[in-house]
């Protein structure tokens, strides 16, 4: 009878000891998988649209359709396409595949001033490539902007 009692406490210290290593291991798998997860990309105040500091702009007395209204009149003319910016020779258009988007800078260094970022599939114009190869002087369509930002962090699109 004694041995039958030696073998459930034996018994019950493995299985208490393997409980606990199960339940560690679970906790310890749970918080490390949350701590591989990147966090969520900085807003930062130049992304921002700010109301309270924004001109109205004057309407001229015409107020803008609203999208079911205009689907709504079947006479309506197409709204003519934007017109399409010229580029400057060897610049060509593309796009930001890096999923935080990149920074802008004002030299081509990572020392360099930063004076704005680029989202995740934003739209520039690269005017031009450094010598080796790292850095590219883009400009923001429709604007003067320009700076640098690290190279292969973009890919081309497609003109019609």
């Amino acid at each position: 009878m004694s041995f039958l009692r030696f073998l459930q406490f034996v018994l019950g210290i493995i299985c208490g000891v393997a409980l606990l290593g199960i339940s560690g291991a679970a906790a310890g798998y749970y918080f490390f998988s949350r701590m591989s997860v990147n966090p969520e990309r900085p807003i930062y105040s130049e992304e921002r649209g700010s109301t309270a500091t924004a001109e109205p702009q004057p309407t001229d007395g015409i107020v803008p359709e609203t999208a079911a209204e205009a689907q709504s009149d079947p006479d309506a003319a197409p709204e003519p396409a934007e017109p399409v910016e010229e580029l400057e020779e060897g610049a060509y258009r593309a796009q930001v595949t890096w999923p935080d988007g990149l920074t802008l800078r004002a030299e081509p260094s990572l020392d360099a001033e930063q004076i704005g970022s680029l989202l995740y599939e934003d739209p520039m114009i690269v005017l031009d490539t450094t010598d080796d190869g790292l850095w590219e002087r883009v400009r923001m369509p429709g604007s003067d902007r320009q700076g640098w930002v690290k190279a292969g962090n973009s890919e081309p699109i497609e003109e019609d």
